[in-house]
């Protein structure tokens, strides 16, 4: 870990692993005494989650408009480029914004065969699947962001043949002032635009992860729920 550099005095992975896993034994000491405190958190976590989901279902739609004018291009003679990379952006934003929002919803495919066995493994076993499941998503999470800031920094454009104004990239880059004063000319999409959806969407699940373990450590149940089907 000697690349992971310091934030506020303390090092990357102080603030990524060892403080969330403080945290989780806070909540395993405490237990139900530390709930209604816990509460308020969870209820504006559950809401980012369902937002996140808001987000990957708008994207899929996005898949389907572009793959409609597509197709409509095709039978009118209009030429569409960019269309199969963008459908392909979105493709990705819709499988990373989905993940906390999916597993939250028990989507996730979990192998229960052990847990189901007693009620001593099932705790335990549980408890060890969730904090493992949390430290492979924040090691994913973190380098995400260390891929994007790469790709930023190589200023990696895209191969294909999809263009953006160049404005848009300044509003991406938080340049605001040069955004509203920004051309209007198209330049070939920053590969790092479509990978912020990697990076927000692997930093959710790993917020997920570290949530749900909470949520067990305290109350004594997994909220991760398969919804019922009829």
């Amino acid at each position: 870990m000697r690349d992971w550099s310091p934030v506020m005095g303390l090092p990357l992975w102080v603030w990524l692993f060892v403080l969330p896993s403080v945290l989780a034994a806070i909540c395993f000491v405490a237990g139900p005494r530390i709930e209604r405190v816990m509460r308020p958190i969870w209820r504006i976590l559950d809401g980012v989650y369902f937002a996140s989901g808001m987000i990957a279902a708008f994207f899929m739609v996005m898949i389907l408009s572009l793959i409609v004018a597509q197709m409509v291009a095709r039978w009118t003679g209009y030429a569409l480029p960019g269309t199969t990379e963008f459908a392909g952006y979105a493709m990705a934003a819709t499988s990373f914004f989905a993940l906390c929002h999916a597993m939250m919803r028990g989507a996730h495919i979990r192998v229960s065969i052990i847990l189901n066995s007693t009620a001593f493994l099932k705790k335990w076993l549980d408890i060890f699947a969730v904090f493992g499941a949390a430290v492979i998503a924040t090691y994913f999470a973190r380098f995400a962001v260390k891929a994007n800031f790469f790709s930023e920094m190589l200023n990696d454009r895209t191969q294909g043949q999809d263009q953006i104004p160049e404005w848009l990239v300044k509003l991406f880059q938080l340049d605001f002032s040069g955004a509203f004063a920004g051309s209007a000319e198209l330049v070939y999409t920053p590969v790092w635009i479509p990978q912020l959806a990697m990076s927000i969407g692997t930093i959710l699940l790993a917020i997920a992860l570290w949530d749900t373990l909470t949520r067990l450590l305290v109350t004594g149940t997994n909220p991760i729920v398969s919804e019922s089907v009829e």
